[in-house]
């Protein structure tokens, strides 16, 4: 997969030389949705591309694409952001283990109330505004999850409104951007953003979530579902019918409508 990782690339140094401004033509929108169809292609192989790469064409899709971004910077941000906590939590990607989720959410939330444990306010501040971030962005859904009784609590973490973390996450933010190693760091324009735009960013990782991290994109899992049928009716390679069958797992088609395509054969072909 390293042309997709060397496309990705280009387009991030596009981004990155134009900080300021929405580069998200037309055709760089067109760019980025045939990068992530490509990342969907061939779905019984395995892809060993970095997560910082796929999460780069993830936010440049939600944040430029969709959004309208024009800080390549806070991108950057972002995406080093869920590199580090996706990957140091050990969590499976693109779907998580429910045990692995709970044990985030609770080392998370827990930090939240930690401030004295880092050696500056800065770091304090700037990682604390970190955590609200992704669990606003990633898990907003979970959060919104009301309590439940005390024989299941074991299992769920007790619900706290996502305007909680949107709150604390901006004046976590706008703390870490006042203090003088923001500006030793250059971080102080990315943390001013954050702050600022809080709302903005979270909702993209929400999105960036929904579709890639914890779910799929259903829209063009479907056109890769009817695009392998479209496939195996012309050549007849086997290969192209068990792609099929896994787009189709993943959008829960019922193979009772589709008998014929679903059911296996000694012979793959049409009759």
């Amino acid at each position: 997969m390293w042309e997709l990782e060397t496309e990705i690339k280009r387009l991030t140094e596009q981004v990155a030389g134009s900080e300021g401004q929405n580069v998200a033509t037309p055709a760089f929108a067109t760019k980025v949705d045939s990068l992530i169809s490509v990342f969907y292609d061939d779905i019984g192989e395995i892809k060993t591309i970095p997560l910082k790469s796929l999460f780069d064409l993830f936010l440049l899709k939600a944040l430029y694409v969709n959004r309208k971004s024009t800080s390549f910077q806070v991108l950057n941000y972002i995406s080093d952001l869920l590199v580090r906590f996706l990957w140091s939590r050990e969590m499976a990607f693109p779907a998580i283990n429910i045990v692995k989720f709970q044990e985030l959410l609770a080392a998370l939330d827990a930090q939240m109330d930690r401030r004295s444990s880092y050696q500056n306010l800065f770091e304090a501040s700037r990682r604390l505004g970190d955590n609200s971030l992704f669990m606003a962005g990633v898990f907003p859904h979970a959060l919104a999850r009301p309590r439940l009784g005390r024989r299941r609590r074991q299992w769920f973490m007790p619900s706290i409104d996502v305007s909680h973390y949107v709150n604390f996450g901006k004046s976590c933010y706008k703390t870490a951007s006042e203090q003088s190693l923001a500006e030793w760091t250059g971080q102080r324009p990315v943390l001013v953003k954050l702050s600022s735009y809080f709302e903005i960013y979270a909702d993209s990782l929400n999105e960036v979530s929904q579709r890639y991290i914890l779910g799929f994109d259903m829209n063009l899992i479907a056109d890769k579902l009817l695009d392998s049928l479209n496939l195996y009716r012309r050549t007849g390679e086997p290969k192209f019918l068990d792609n099929a069958r896994k787009y189709a797992a993943i959008l829960k088609v019922d193979s009772a409508s589709f008998a014929r395509f679903f059911r296996r054969r000694r012979s793959y072909r049409l009759i």
